[in-house]
């Protein structure tokens, strides 16, 4: 369907088969839900060929639109991939169910018993570019929280989204539950988008994910709530204190091991008493085949690094380049980090157990590391099965947004026939 149109019938359509589907949802068992993520991995698994031919479209199609090379690698799935998903899906099947857990009890003098429990959101709207794998993360975290979701996957990933969303979909009848409870967006056209985002009193939440275009679009055009984060501009700040070796190795996975990802470093900082691990560092970088743009005092370190504009500072690049800058002193990381972060993720590398303790606590952004690469900041490093994404925000969910982050509360108040005076 490209019929513009229609997209508004399409999309609130889809909204009251989503509500419906989650006053449902919100009351199925955690059998049924485990049930459901565990059949559609088995489905997925099954899916494996159609996967990767619908795949390949997408990828021809992202080659069309000169994709960079960092996106079309988001796009890409292969058999391990695949594998990976769908061991998500079964990761996340053997989660605690937070729905009706119990967060807080007490008694009043009035003898009133107050409890609070966590409740589904509702109905939550993921809109994304790239990755494929979202439709299965965001559809699995979104079931097991006991809401109903509604994807809107780009379209550069439309042919593989699609497939996935059908394993959700056997998933879910397998388990008798809802086939509305995931629903994909059929169509490539943006007013969908538009629309998603007017949908007050349907969708409960919105969760973007990608790039700064799309999430300012949604931040700034959406009636309704949204956990978002603009960019990951991840920095790793080499400490005077820090073990050379660990320096060498965190950094350069940090930045290299995949640079399409928003945990990626981007910006290096180097403490000035750290100046001869630096071109240990600054050497395996380039060496790996990554483009160093630094300061006067990093340039010196080798002719192959590239003059550092102030624009760069404040760029995600998501692809093999990095800024790079001594500081001084943990004070002056903290300083560049204040100015310059996304309030994403941030790493000090320090065997100065006091420095790291004044970095951890003075940094405020979502995810803050000691001695371990950034390329950690996911949910499913965080034993949270996956994520729908990294939230930056403040309000209601910070960092990997996961299963209890996708929950809200309710108060239960039970009495013995109390009135008030």
């Amino acid at each position: 369907m490209d019929d513009t149109q229609q997209i508004p019938a399409l999309m609130h359509a889809m909204g009251a088969r989503a509500k419906s589907a989650a006053a449902l949802l919100a009351q199925a068992s955690t059998d049924a839900k485990n049930a459901a993520l565990k059949a559609a991995a088995t489905s997925l698994r099954a899916s494996v060929p159609a996967v990767l031919a619908a795949n390949l479209k997408d990828i021809e199609f992202g080659k069309a639109k000169n994709l960079s090379a960092a996106m079309i690698d988001r796009l890409m799935l292969d058999e391990e991939r695949i594998e990976s998903i769908a061991s998500g899906l079964e990761a996340i099947a053997a989660l605690p169910d937070p729905v009706g857990d119990v967060i807080a009890n007490w008694q009043q003098p009035s003898d009133l018993d107050i409890t609070r429990i966590r409740v589904p959101l509702g109905v939550v709207g993921v809109i994304y570019e790239s990755r494929p794998n979202v439709t299965a993360d965001a559809g699995a975290l979104c079931l097991k929280a006991g809401n109903a979701v509604i994807l809107r996957g780009g379209s550069e990933s439309f042919h593989s989204s699609g497939i996935i969303h059908e394993c959700l979909l056997e998933g879910l009848l397998s388990a008798g539950l809802p086939e509305d409870a995931v629903q994909l967006v059929p169509t490539r056209d943006r007013a969908a988008v538009g629309e998603m985002l007017t949908m007050t009193g349907v969708i409960d939440i919105i969760v973007p994910r990608g790039g700064r275009s799309l999430v300012e679009r949604v931040q700034n055009d959406s009636r309704v709530p949204v956990f978002a984060h603009l960019e990951g501009i991840c920095h790793v700040y080499v400490d005077g204190a820090a073990d050379p070796v660990k320096a060498v190795d965190i950094t350069l996975n940090a930045k290299m091991r995949r640079t399409g990802i928003c945990g990626a470093a981007e910006t290096l900082l180097i403490d000035e008493a750290a100046k001869t691990v630096a071109l240990d560092i600054i050497t395996s970088l380039i060496e790996a085949g990554c483009e160093v743009r630094g300061c006067d005092g990093i340039k010196a370190l080798d002719s192959r690094i590239k003059p550092v504009n102030a624009v760069d500072w404040d760029t995600e690049y998501l692809e093999p380049i990095i800024s790079a800058k001594f500081v001084k002193g943990v004070n002056g990381a903290i300083g560049h980090i204040a100015a310059h972060s996304s309030g994403h993720t941030e790493c000090i590398i320090t065997e100065d157990a006091a420095i790291a303790e004044e970095f951890l606590g003075k940094v405020d952004s979502a995810i803050v590391m000691h001695n371990v690469s950034t390329q950690f900041a996911d949910g499913g490093e965080f034993g949270m099965g996956a994520e729908i994404g990294i939230a930056t925000g403040r309000i209601h969910a910070r960092g990997p947004v996961g299963l209890e982050q996708l929950t809200s509360f309710k108060y239960q108040v039970r009495g013995t026939g109390q009135t008030r005076p």
